[in-house]
Parts: structure tokens; sequence; C-alpha cells
């Protein structure tokens, strides 16, 4: 047995909490850089290959130059790379595990290329739970608002939230991952992976045809999207878009670790290495509790809204999307997003998303919960809107479309092994 195996790591303390509170409403003034300060042709497109996605909107600047736009303009989620804050780079508790969660996003106007922004940023709540996973957790909330650097407009706003944990009773304690871990990891044939990779296959981008409210009718189902199989190396990849938290090399690794030692945790050659490597190393993810190297939380978050700009197409508008992550992705996972629309009325239209892990067998149990779910009163709905110009302008004008708007909601779920995956919602403006 190594020093790795029987180390043990920070606590949460009613010390640490108080200090944590404190910070509660106050504007972060100073931060660590993000990893984009500009939505450069390169940036964005980079962060959308991380996500598998290849949308010509954002990856295409002669095809771009034929839509609405002009240009390529920037995937919605691409924010996640503008932000470390929102990403889920948390302050307070040195040494206590922080697992990204789920974020509450609206967006306010289209990202074209070459923005550069400017973000506002507090600590907002602190919100004590008792899980299976690692026992006490406190969920750590930001809300961090996007601005255009140029005009001061407001892009975008977003609340986002981690996990603080306590490793060494995830590792020892928890129960969350006990039947997965006893089963073990599933090796798939090559006819299995080929049932999956067909998806790929099938995958269609909505593009330049137009989707106007009349073309959404109840019953509609999307074509199912799938992520996987995970691997170490597609974790990578988004980290190579979206720039990651601790990711540093040589000389700027030593200096955030001098500044942040609790940033250095040593690996088993007992060499100081960033917490963030949970991704990509087994032996430390089992170490704080998590089954095997595990997915990125706003990776997750951006493959569901991949799957609904896929959909909407180029004159669509993501306004909202709400995402709350419930368990790990690990290695080997294959992941499939299914979207319908099982409700429609003359004030609502609610489309469901699901998405499943390839292991899973129980999904009739949670389709019942998910329609129970979504069957949420009006108020709580959200805008299916025409986009044309700015969308303040429709918000406040619908009538000016000529066209009739509807609200609507686009949500979903993903179970593994009977518990949430990730619960999601959207809400898209149409033509």
């Amino acid at each position: 047995m190594n020093e790795t195996l029987h180390r043990k790591f920070p606590k949460i303390t009613p010390e640490g909490l108080d200090e944590l509170r404190k910070r509660i409403g106050v504007k972060i003034e100073k931060t660590v850089e993000p990893w984009c300060y500009e939505a450069t042709r390169d940036n964005i497109r980079h962060y959308a290959h991380g996500i598998g996605d290849d949308n010509p909107l954002w990856c295409d600047p002669d095809y771009a130059k034929t839509t609405r736009y002009g240009d390529v303009i920037a995937l919605p989620s691409f924010l996640f790379a503008t932000s470390r804050i929102i990403s889920g780079y948390v302050g307070g508790l040195p040494g206590v595990h922080a697992m990204w969660s789920g974020a509450n996003w609206t967006w306010h106007k289209p990202i074209l290329r070459n923005t550069e922004f400017r973000t506002e940023a507090f600590l907002k709540d602190l919100i004590e739970h008792d899980t299976r996973f690692a026992g006490k957790a406190i969920q750590q909330i930001y809300h961090v608002d996007f601005y255009d650097a140029k005009n001061g407009d407001l892009l975008a706003e977003a609340d986002s939230w981690c996990f603080r944990t306590d490793r060494d009773q995830a590792r020892e304690n928890g129960t969350k991952y006990t039947a997965a871990k006893e089963k073990g990891r599933r090796v798939y044939t090559q006819q299995e992976l080929d049932s999956f990779y067909k998806y790929y296959e099938q995958e269609t981008i909505r593009g330049a045809e137009t989707r106007y409210w009349d073309d959404v009718n109840e019953g509609d189902e999307l074509p199912t999207m799938v992520k996987g199989p995970m691997t170490a190396t597609g974790f990578i990849a988004y980290a190579q878009g979206w720039g990651g938290l601790y990711i540093r090399a040589n000389k700027l690794a030593w200096q955030l670790q001098q500044k942040h030692p609790s940033a250095g945790i040593k690996n088993r050659f007992g060499i100081p290495d960033c917490p963030e490597r949970v991704h990509w190393e087994e032996e430390f993810a089992l170490e704080v509790g998590a089954p095997g190297a595990y997915d990125y939380g706003p990776e997750r978050t951006s493959w569901l809204t991949h799957q609904v700009t896929n959909w909407m197409g180029d004159d669509g508008f993501l306004f909202k999307a709400n995402c709350q992550v419930r368990r790990h992705n690990p290695e080997g996972d294959i992941i499939l997003i299914h979207v319908g629309l099982p409700a429609n009325s003359r004030k609502m239209a609610v489309i469901w998303s699901r998405s499943s892990n390839a292991q899973n067998s129980r999904m009739a149990s949670f389709l019942r919960s998910a329609r129970r779910l979504w069957n949420c009163p009006n108020d709580k709905g959200f805008l299916f809107q025409p986009l044309g110009g700015l969308v303040e302008r429709f918000r406040n004008n619908p009538e000016q479309t000529g066209r009739r708007p509807a609200s609507g909601r686009v949500s979903g779920s993903c179970r593994r092994g009977g518990t949430h995956q990730r619960r999601y919602s959207a809400a898209v403006l149409l033509q």
C-alpha cells in the first residue's frame, strides 16, 4: 500500500463554512483569468469540437455567411469557456473536493464572432445536504453575468453550483456507487458498439431549414443523440476547448501550487498534480469516491444543449437551459439523449428530453416520474417566441413578428441504476 491510498484529505468544518458565508453577495473582484476572452473563430470551433458538435453555424464561415448572422456565431454553451467561476472554480474550504453539479442559464442575445467578454460574479448561497455519495455536502451556488465588453450589453446570465464533499467520507462510507462497483465495468462487443454508432450516422442538423411554431406537434420525437463511449481522451478533448480549471504546465503549475497548495495533490510518484485529474486518472478518481475517471459537468450540460440546437435550426434561439447533474459518467458509459413532445395546448407545449446510460434497465419508472415532473403550471413554463433582431424586442412585442408566440419547455433526465443522472430543461425561441 502506498502513500496515496493512506492519506487523509481536509474536511468541511464549521469554521470554514462561517468564513465562506461571509462572501455571500459580495462581488468577486479578482479571480483567475478565463480560458477565452473572445469568441474567435478558432475558440468557437475548438469548444464545439470538444463536445462533438460540427454544426456549420459555429464551425464553417462560408456556410455561416449565408445565414442571418453573416458569419459564424458561438454555440450557447461556449460561455462556459469565458468564466472559470461558472465552470466550477470555487473559493473557500481549501482541500475539500468540489464537483460541478448544475447550472441554470438564460441567454439574451446571440454570441457573435469576435465578441469580447466581461463577467461579473458573486457567491449566491450555501445549502447543506445529506447525500449518499459523501454524507454531508455543501451546495455552493454562484451567479455570473456575461457582458459584451465593448458595448456593455448583457448577453447571458447563469447560476451554477458545485457540491463540496469530504473525499475520505465518500471513499470509505459513500453508498451511491456500491452496486455499480460490485457490478464492474461493461466490456462492449463490436456489434454492441455498432448499435450505438448508428446514431452518429443518423445525426441531423436542422440548419437553414427554419423551424416554425406550426411545425411543432404533440407526439413529435427528435432523433436520438448518442454521446460516447466515454473515454479519458474524450474528456481531454473537451478540456482543450473549455480550458479546465487547474490544468497548468511547468512553471505555471508551480506558481498555482505555491499560491494554492491544495491545488497540488501528490500523485503516486510524489509529484504535486491538479485535483482535476479525476477526469483522466482512474486511481485518483477512486480515491475521492467516484466510480472511475469521469466526464466534466459543463461538458455534459453542453451535450444537452447540443441536442436542442441541432433541432431548432439556424433561426432558432436557445433562451433558457437548466441542468442538474446527479451522477458521474465514468469511462465506458454510453449516453443516449431522447427528446419528444408529449403534451401540447394553446398556452403551453411541453417537450421532454431524457438521456439514459446504455446499461439502464428502469426507463419505464423514469418516464412516469418525468411526466409528473414536467406537468408544471403555465407560470413556470418558458417561452417559445420568434427570433429576429434583438430577442428583447420580441419578448416585449411578439405581435410585431406576425407569428403566434407560444410557451414551452424542454425537459429531461438521465437515469443510471435507478437514479437520475441529470435533470434538464430548456426554452427555445422559434419563428
